[in-house]
């Protein structure tokens, strides 16, 4: 690992001025910056650390939804999201393990973007607004491709905001190794109609499904994706599974997401 400076701000304005240095780079739960300054695939000179700025921290219940704080670790997710979005809470305590999960952060995974994370899934399953100290940006809009986002350079993630769907569920098959997803999909079922979102699979990364959106909103039963068929075309395919296999994998845990809603 190569040395670097390590800036410790208490508010988001300082954040955003340390990181208006060159080579700085923020540092929120660190489960993937960190592995990859040690095997030197990363050499930041400056760290900003998000993680004692209480303005992004914790999960509450307002106009818009459930907030979460982009500093917030999966674990207190899991903990305070349960009473008001269980799907979103369910999700949170299944990632990684104890120790991922007491240090990795919300605001961290959805910056990452990788293409097996779960909270991508969360985020554009359940339509969520993600606000940075510059702008805010719909779910449809952020996820660009695999490990990258709308974000600008310096920009950080403060909060985000999920809509309470009248249903919800998330289904994941976990790599045994790495727990993340080989497959995972995240179905809610708002007023207005059904999202389905797919995470681990895509070659482009997380991506909605569709045509199984547009089955559900008529009929929100697993039945009604039994006629449907995802193409193996862009899928992901490696030593864990091809890309039929996950195909058929997305379908499989869509009957089960709804089964579970």
């Amino acid at each position: 690992m190569h040395d670097f400076e390590l800036v410790k701000p208490a508010s988001v304005a300082e954040a955003v001025a340390a990181l208006g240095a060159e080579g700085a780079q923020a540092l929120s739960g660190g489960q993937t910056l960190l592995p990859s300054m040690k095997q030197r695939l990363a050499a930041p000179e400056r760290l900003v650390s998000l993680g004692d700025i209480a303005e992004m921290k914790g999960v509450c219940l307002g106009d818009r939804g459930l907030a979460v704080g982009g500093a917030t670790p999966h674990a207190v997710v899991a903990r305070e999201a349960k009473a008001h979005y269980p799907a979103l809470a369910w999700l949170a305590g299944e990632i990684g393990d104890p120790s991922v999960r007491a240090r990795g952060t919300i605001g961290g995974s959805l910056a990452n973007n990788d293409p097996a994370a779960c909270y991508p899934a969360a985020a554009l399953g359940s339509g969520a607004t993600i606000v940075t100290d510059r702008r805010e940006i719909a779910a449809d809009a952020f996820f660009q491709g695999l490990f990258t986002t709308a974000l600008e350079e310096g920009e950080i993630i403060t909060s985000v905001h999920f809509p309470i769907p009248e249903k919800a569920a998330y289904m994941k098959f976990a790599q045994p190794a790495s727990r993340f997803a080989l497959v995972g999909v995240f179905v809610a079922k708002f007023a207005d109609g059904v999202r389905v979102a797919i995470t681990g699979a895509g070659e482009d990364g997380v991506f909605r499904w569709t045509e199984a959106e547009a089955a559900l909103g008529a009929d929100f039963r697993p039945e009604a994706v039994e006629g449907l068929a995802l193409s193996a075309g862009g899928m992901l395919g490696d030593m864990h599974g091809a890309p039929a296999y996950r195909a058929n994998l997305v379908k499989v845990l869509t009957r089960r997401a709804v089964a579970a809603a």
